[in-house]
């Protein structure tokens, strides 16, 4: 505390000292009427530099009351923010944004899942490359002791992006696995809405023109197997959010889905389950690969965002009411992989943004395997998902 009171004392001195050499300067300047001219100049330049660099001394109203120095001291620690920091009186909301930075963070969300150029090549920040994950199955006690871990259940289950923060609060295994992910069939209706914010993501052998190789060829998969295999009613919505003017263009991805989406869920209020299907980004030498079954299959990730970043805080125009939900629903995903297909998933991974995942307490950003995945690896891997989805939301 008594160096807080010194660094303020300090302050305010220097303030008192420009007043000072302002006052002198007022008082010394020439009386000569030849040198009125000089006089008037001098007194301008004055006015402008308190002003420009004293702005609260040169409109400060009088007759306030108080001492010069108590009045002295005020101004000074309503000038200077580093006097209100120090004494801890300075509020910072982080959370309030001007449009510029908004628009900024938006188009991150856009674009961080995969970094890629106008042609739809990926870049690399760094430029070097990751080594070829090929898993085995590997031996995870997932028991509620270890679960209720925190240290346990991150270091196992998820990787924290940097920019992000996760806290025991959100991650606690009893309350995620408790929450029912179950979907109600007894209703009419669809009950699983598949979509794509990035419409235009390919494979390692992907065919120009032919959706069935694409991302969205994938999603018609996933559709049919729902509705064929597992009687689960799904609809695939194919809207393009990631093309501009023609050109690969995902900085507003999101925000132009978000209607659209919302629009659908509106018309068909029996959609529990929204996946948003994605393909990852890395580096050319990274395969996500694991054999599954005697088939090589595609490794895939659940994506969640969290609405809040270290730099931000909670971003209020990117609430989201569901973060629990959406994070017990890819946990629960992810226990479900791991019984059934071990090897199957990657870490979950928590990043800062929203994501459009706010739509229902159902929802799901799947990372499905990579640019350098093929096909076949891609399709075997959307055969384990749908079982996996199967058997966490139907009785």
């Amino acid at each position: 505390m008594e160096g807080r009171v010194k660094i303020s004392q300090v302050l305010i001195a220097v303030i008192l000292g420009i007043l000072i050499i302002y006052s002198y300067m007022n008082l010394s300047l020439p009386r000569d009427p030849k040198q009125r001219s000089w006089t008037k100049l001098n007194r301008v330049l004055i006015e402008q530099a308190a002003e420009t660099f004293l702005t609260g001394f040169a409109y400060v109203e009088s007759g306030e009351g108080g001492s010069v120095f108590e009045w002295v001291a005020k101004t000074a620690m309503e000038m200077m923010p580093l006097g209100t920091y120090i004494e801890g009186k300075l509020t910072s909301y982080t959370d309030v944004e001007d449009m510029e930075t908004i628009q900024m963070i938006l188009a991150n969300q856009a674009n961080d899942e995969n970094m890629v150029d106008e042609n739809g090549k990926l870049v690399k920040e760094d430029g070097k490359e990751e080594p070829v994950i090929q898993t085995s199955a590997p031996q995870i006690d997932t028991s509620m002791e270890k679960l209720m871990n925190y240290e346990y259940l991150l270091g196992t289950f998820y990787t924290v992006d940097s920019s992000t923060m996760a806290d025991p609060e959100l991650l606690n295994a009893q309350v995620l696995l408790e929450k029912n992910m179950k979907i109600d069939q007894s209703k009419k209706g669809p009950k699983v809405l598949i979509y794509h914010t990035h419409s235009q993501e390919a494979f390692a052998d992907s065919v120009p023109g032919d959706e069935s190789t694409t991302i969205v060829g994938m999603g018609n998969l996933l559709t049919d197997l729902l509705n064929d295999t597992y009687k689960i009613e799904t609809i695939h919505h194919k809207g393009v959010y990631d093309m501009v003017d023609g050109k690969l263009d995902r900085s507003m991805a999101y925000d132009l889905a978000e209607p659209e989406i919302q629009k659908i869920l509106n018309d068909n209020p029996s959609i529990e389950v929204v996946i948003d299907l994605h393909r990852d980004g890395v580096g050319e030498q990274t395969h996500l690969v694991t054999e599954i079954n005697g088939k090589q299959t595609a490794q895939i990730m659940f994506f969640n965002g969290m609405s809040r970043t270290k730099a931000n805080g909670n971003i209020g125009y990117l609430a989201n009411p569901y973060i629990q939900d959406n994070l017990a629903f890819s946990l629960q995903m992810q226990l479900a992989a791991l019984e059934k297909y071990p090897g199957f998933t990657r870490h979950i991974y928590l990043k800062g943004y929203r994501y459009n995942m706010h739509f229902k307490p159902k929802c799901l950003l799947i990372e499905a395997g990579a640019q350098t995945n093929t096909v076949e690896e891609m399709r075997n891997a959307v055969t384990l998902l749908a079982d996996v989805l199967d058997s966490v939301i139907t009785e």
